[in-house]
């Protein structure tokens, strides 16, 4: 059959179809009253998620019924009331324009960190049988350690910080285990901070028998486990480096290199030295202490073009920090030391030790003489003795 006689048979077909009647609309019925009473909506059951482990099912979750409760109607702003928010940008960054960074997004990471890892001397409340001398001769033979080592100031500082932090989280934390706490949060420090951290075994032996290798890395997950692997604080050194940096810089220059004077840097790190082994030193963040530090060495101005930090913030601590400063004048003036496969322009950030529970003695009791300071307990009672650290172990 042709195309075209095919077409013909189809339009005769068409033709032979009848065409669709169109109904007329429905007009709608009038709502009756019903004669039934409405019955209640029906409450809806609260459910929560409940984690669980299960070898065949899809996924560790699953739907638990909760018993019901009358909802209640609550105030949008009553959910936050838990909450606290602070203005990062109130202080405004003194870091100037960098080639690798924004220095604003540099500023404001340094200030989540100050929010982030939190310090507080309460927990000593934790801890009925420790003592604030305990701490400060832990620290003093870290510092001690540290010198012997040649590690970085940072390093030491870390240590502090992990060493505080991880007390927060205990409780009843006898005496005796605070030297093996002490030397992991050293280690683990120097694997963060150090290109060629010490070994293990040279931990060890400068405990002179009280911990060997396998506590030290017991402890070491302990810690890790307890710091929820938080291990990048701003301490106060990281803070004071930058506020000599930008003091000390000058237009086109390299803001990565240092260009601060070495020897007010020492006296400054060995005024944080000393007060940071009170224990009262914690009621003040990081940046403060720096730049109450800085305080003692420069005009407020030049603090607080480095800092942004206002008088009114800083006033407590350096009050608080002024029979440390005190003790410190009537002291020989800090010196660079020399050490072995440390580049000159790098002596400055080694950590070094003096005697700092003598000097630590002498400013609590000036802080005693004088009403306008804040007093730092001043423990008695039995004492944390670790052994001397002055020489380093030969190769096993």
């Amino acid at each position: 059959m042709s195309r075209r006689s095919g077409r013909i048979t189809l339009q005769a077909r068409d033709s032979n179809t009848p065409e669709p009647t169109v109904r007329a609309p429905l007009k709608k019925r009038k709502s009756e009253p019903s004669k039934k009473k409405l019955q209640p909506a029906a409450k809806k059951q609260s459910y929560e998620i409940q984690k669980c482990w299960s070898e065949d099912g899809a996924t560790p979750c699953i739907l638990i019924e909760t018993p019901h409760k009358e909802m209640e109607p609550t105030d949008p702003s009553s959910v936050f009331k838990k909450y606290s928010f602070k203005n990062l940008f109130i202080k405004a960054s003194p870091i100037p324009s960098l080639s690798w960074a924004s220095s604003d997004d540099v500023w404001i990471k340094m200030l989540n960190k100050e929010l982030k890892y939190v310090h507080d001397k309460s927990y000593l409340q934790r801890h009925p049988k420790l003592q604030p001398k305990m701490r400060a001769i832990l620290l003093d033979w870290l510092l001690e350690v540290s010198e012997v080592y040649s590690l970085h100031r940072q390093t030491a500082y870390l240590a502090q910080d992990y060493f505080d932090r991880f007390m927060l989280t205990q409780q009843n934390v006898n005496k005796d285990y605070l030297q093996l706490i002490g030397i992991t949060a050293l280690f683990i420090a120097s694997k963060i901070e150090e290109i060629y951290p010490p070994k293990i075994y040279e931990f060890a032996y400068v405990t002179d028998g009280a911990c060997d290798m396998w506590d030290i890395q017991r402890t070491e997950l302990h810690v890790l486990k307890a710091l929820d692997w938080n291990l990048c604080p701003e301490t106060p050194i990281s803070w004071l480096k930058l506020y000599a940096q930008v003091e000390a810089q000058k237009d086109n220059e390299n803001f990565l290199v240092p260009q601060f004077s070495q020897e007010t840097y020492i006296q400054i790190t060995q005024l944080l030295d000393l007060c940071m082994m009170d224990i009262n030193s914690l009621d003040y963040s990081y940046s403060v202490l720096a730049a109450a530090a800085f305080c003692h060495f420069f005009t407020f101005d030049v603090v607080h073009k480095v800092s942004g930090l206002t008088w009114e913030s800083v006033a407590p601590c350096v009050q608080w920090m002024r029979p440390f400063m005190d003790t410190l004048k009537s002291e020989a003036t800090p010196q660079l030391k020399n050490f072995p496969k440390v580049k000159a322009d790098d002596r400055h950030n080694i950590q070094t030790h003096v005697a700092y529970l003598d000097m630590l003695r002498k400013a609590q009791e000036r802080q005693i003489d004088s009403p306008d300071c804040q007093m730092s307990p001043v423990a008695v009672g039995a004492i944390l003795t670790p052994p001397s650290s002055t020489e380093k172990p030969a190769n096993p």
